[in-house]
């Protein structure tokens, strides 16, 4: 009996290597793949301002780290005894206003420098709802949208769902932005498998069904887009409460795990899997806890991934494994 309906994957050409630079922005799922991209060695800056999940949060984000937006006490607001910015997760607030855009402008002049020599940017679309601001909220210029509500009162806001022409428009200028000032990089379109039920399971499905259409629009009518459906591999291939977490909202290790591995197939050549499997290896025993790290059976492991670990760094010196070989080194 068939249990589950796999599919094939478009391959993504030309394929990731540990020679290109990656650039991961979008919701939390973007965090999950940048985990596992960071773990295997490859060169990657990601959400350079913090967790975003709506297309124009994410839009605006890349346009003001293209422009090398430099924010100022007149771009943030004060609140909870702490500063924040309507475009940032709270992970860029601080207890000073100082402190808070030192945090902001030090991660936007790196996502600049990155972004105009990346060679991919991975862009994780969570939900197409937009929360925009009201004449109540602090600092703010009303109908701009709100990428973090900084648990703020629920009147500083109001709630809307973009249609997929709307959507189509904001991505669309951002990526005629982002072509101008780095023509090479290629762009990865995907949609989180998270599920928003916050907002009701109608109105998920809803706002999914908007950044679906409108990023097939897109990959469909411009060059250097590519869509991984790492959506519809939880959705419909795993299609089960088992691969989410307790709260059924995210996708548990089972699931992200999944998706990763059909990544790598779908956007990997093997050379390049070839290589994570060694790095797998080597990360396992950096992980490796003895119970009598003086034995000489401990000493022996040691010497043993030392010498994988420096065979890996000649073969490919480009593949920072400096860490691990200090961790081996008797």
């Amino acid at each position: 009996m068939k249990f589950r309906s796999e599919f094939d994957i478009q391959p993504l050409k030309p394929s990731i290597t540990h020679h290109h630079k990656l650039f991961l922005i979008g919701s939390c799922f973007t965090e999950n793949i940048g985990e596992k991209l960071k773990k295997h060695k490859f060169s990657i800056l990601e959400n350079p301002n913090g967790i975003l999940f709506n297309p124009v949060s994410v839009a605006e984000a890349i346009i003001n780290i293209i422009e090398n937006k430099q924010y100022t006490i007149n771009d943030i607001f004060k609140y909870n005894e702490a500063w924040h910015s309507w475009q940032h997760h709270s992970r860029f607030s601080g207890i000073t206003a100082d402190d808070a855009l030192q945090k902001i402008n030090t991660s936007t002049q790196q996502a600049h420098s990155f972004l105009k020599k990346a060679d991919y940017i991975f862009i994780t679309l969570g939900s197409a709802w937009v929360y925009t601001l009201t004449a109540n909220a602090l600092n703010a210029t009303k109908g701009a949208v709100a990428a973090n509500n900084h648990k703020a009162p629920a009147n500083w806001f109001e709630k809307r769902l973009p249609d997929t022409a709307q959507i189509i428009t904001v991505l669309g200028t951002m990526l005629d932005r982002l072509g101008v000032f780095n023509p090479n990089i290629q762009v990865i379109f995907t949609i989180s498998p998270v599920r928003h039920l916050r907002e009701g399971a109608i109105e998920n499905n809803r706002s999914k069904a908007a950044l679906i259409s409108a990023v097939h629009y897109l990959t469909e009518h411009l060059p250097k887009l590519y869509y991984f459906p790492a959506y519809e591999l939880v959705i419909d291939d795993l299609r089960d409460y088992r691969f989410y977490a307790e709260d059924l909202v995210h996708p548990n290790y089972h699931a992200t795990q999944y998706v990763w591995e059909r990544f790598v197939q779908a956007c990997m050549n093997n050379e390049t899997q070839q290589l994570l499997e060694i790095i797998t290896d080597i990360n396992l025993a950096y992980q490796h806890k003895a119970f009598n790290p003086s034995s000489e059976q401990h000493k022996k492991f040691l010497t043993t991934y030392f010498q994988k670990t420096k065979m890996l760094k000649e073969q490919y010196p480009y593949v920072d494994v400096e860490k691990e070989l200090a961790h081996f080194t008797i």
